[in-house]
This record gives C-alpha cells, structure tokens and sequence, in this order.
C-alpha cells in the first residue's frame, strides 16, 4: 500500500518543502492534484516512515498511485548483478507499447534474460510485461517475440488520441512511423479511402478519428491482425466510417472507387501497384507508397516503379512528394512517395 498525505492546493508548495526537509518524500511517485466536493488538493506522496500525520495532515492511503520515471540507466540498475563484461552487451534502448516493455536481448546474455526483464519493470512500475523481440518472420511480417516476466502480451497503446488494441507477439507496431501516421491522420477529409495493408489500423484509425472521411474501406489479409483492426474501429467508435474486409487487397479493392489510396506495407507493396492505382476514381486520386529500397536508389526506383505501373494501366504521374520514414537496416530505406495519379 502506497501513502500519501492529503493538502489543500494553496499550501502545497509548503508542505511538499516541509516533506522533502524531513527525508519523508516518496520521490518514486508524482504529486497529483485531487477534486472533491470540498475543493482542489495535492497528494504528496510519502514514505512508510510518515507514520500516522506529518504536521496538520494525517497520511493515508494512496489509490492508483502515479509513478515517477526511473532516470538512471539499466546498467545502473543491473552493475551488482552483473559482471562488467556482461554490462557491456546490456540493451541501451527499448521500447514501450502500452504498458509493455519490448526489448532486445543479445544471446551473450540469455541466462541475464529475467535479471534484465525484472530491472526494467523496477524501472517502469506503470508497465506488466517486459517481451524480449526477435525481429520478425513470415509473409504476415508477424513480430517474433518471447515473453519473459509478467501477466500477458495483450495490451492498448494510445497514439495521438486514438487507441490501438493489439497482442505485442502476434501483431507489429513500429514506433518508428508515428510521424506518418500524424501526416495521415489529417488527410482525407470528405474523402473514400482505401487502405489497401491496413493492419490493426495504424492508418485507418487517425485518418478516421481525426480527418473523418466519408469513408474508409480497410482491407487486411492476416486474420490476427483483422481481428483487432474490428476491435480498434469499435474502441475508437468509427464504425460509421471505416468497413473492414478481411482478404488479399489485389483482389478485394474496389475498382475507380477511392480519392486516396494508402500502400502502408514494405517488402513486396510494388507487386501490389496496379489494383492500387485501379482503385482509385477514374478522375484521378491521390497515391501514398511505401517502399524498402536501398539508399542510393530512394530517390528514383520507388518513382519508377508507379509510373510504370500508372503507364500500364493509362495513367499519368505526378509525384508530390517523397521522403524518408525512418531506417529499415543498413544501407535500406523505408520511403514514401506521395502521387496523384491521372489520365
């Protein structure tokens, strides 16, 4: 049980000065402002060696306490218990989803694996699990990932407003690509959208959320992924704008339907060029393509690649852009190029 003692907003300035003199102040936890029906207080938290009172203010018990960030290191947390060769190959960087912590672990140090999930939760209070990742396999590009401390691998993430249900083992979310999902989510406006790899909802979800669309057809293949991209509509309560289709986009897109076409997958998406472009209206629309290509040939080959495939199909190309998401591995890219595509 986590105390606290409980001070009118006024004088908790004072009494949080007064707490720290005295060596009684949880520096774990955040001070949190309180409304009741007898005004506005803060809670200072407190140690167990408060006792009962502390000045005029009697301690109680903290509900749902909030924890402070840990600002030192995992070597700091883990240099009693391993050797300092060991130290030198502990992961410097991780990431959170939710309230799950994914990190890569090298095999130097698999018999270190929960030593080091447990540090990491000493480090996070707010987060569960700790998942050691792999990379990632497979034609569903599916994560490849190992839970090593903690109740499960389930868990909401919230991004720019909007939720995203997802089991961190079954589904990918790359944090990497938070930047193109803000772009998205103010475009489309009025628009019918195809999101031809639509996943969980990475882009749907914003787009609908924040620019409301007339309409969104999302299509996803993996039957994972489908299932929490159904779960994400309900949560983020866009049902009236988004359908899902669960099925290969090369087939399930619609035909001359769409103001805006979104190619959100890397590794094979320029196979998948000609139903994109298909898609869209006849009077033309707009192309956003993804693309993993090596760094010399970002500039060009993406490019290429939609303008001959506009050109099989009768199509001109006018690019409007293009620009770097992030690092794929070394030497490769992940781009996207923005298009409209016209007769």
């Amino acid at each position: 049980m986590y105390i606290a003692i409980r001070v009118p907003a006024e004088k908790g300035e004072e009494a949080r000065l007064n707490v720290l003199a005295s060596g009684l102040l949880d520096q774990t936890r955040k001070i949190r402002k309180v409304r009741t029906e007898k005004g506005t207080f803060l809670e200072i938290p407190v140690t167990k060696a408060a006792g009962n009172r502390i000045g005029d203010f009697p301690v109680i018990n903290q509900e749902k306490p909030e924890f402070l960030e840990k600002t030192c290191s995992l070597k700091e947390y883990l240099s009693d218990t391993l050797t300092e060769a060991e130290l030198e190959h502990v992961p410097s960087s991780w990431h959170i989803l939710g309230d799950i912590i994914i990190v890569s672990i090298p095999e130097t140090l698999d018999e270190k694996k929960l030593l080091i999930a447990k540090a990491l939760l000493s480090m996070y209070p707010k987060c569960r699990s700790v998942v050691r990742d792999f990379g990632i396999e497979g034609q569903f590009r599916q994560p490849k990932r190992e839970l090593l401390l903690g109740s499960g691998t389930e868990t909401v993430h919230k991004e720019h407003g909007c939720f995203f249900k997802q089991d961190v083992t079954k589904v990918m979310y790359s944090k990497g690509n938070l930047e193109e999902r803000k772009k998205m989510s103010k475009l489309g406006q009025g628009e019918i959208v195809v999101d031809m790899f639509a996943g969980i909802g990475y882009f749907s979800i914003p787009m609908a959320f924040h620019a409301r669309p007339e309409k969104i057809i999302s299509i996803e293949i993996n039957p994972e992924s489908f299932a929490y991209l159904k779960e994400n509509i309900k949560l983020n309560h866009v049902e009236d704008i988004i359908t899902p289709i669960l099925g290969d986009c090369s087939q399930a897109a619609p035909e001359g339907k769409a103001d805006r076409v979104i190619m959100g997958y890397v590794g094979t998406t320029h196979h998948y060029l000609e139903p994109g472009i298909n898609a869209l209206k006849k009077s033309g629309g707009i192309l956003h393509y993804h693309e993993t290509v090596p760094e010399n040939l970002a500039l060009t080959r993406p490019e290429e690649r939609i303008k001959k495939a506009a050109g099989c199909l009768g199509k001109k190309v006018e690019v409007l852009a293009t620009r770097r998401i992030k690092k794929y591995s070394p030497g490769v890219l992940h781009v996207v190029v923005d298009a409209r595509i016209f007769e």
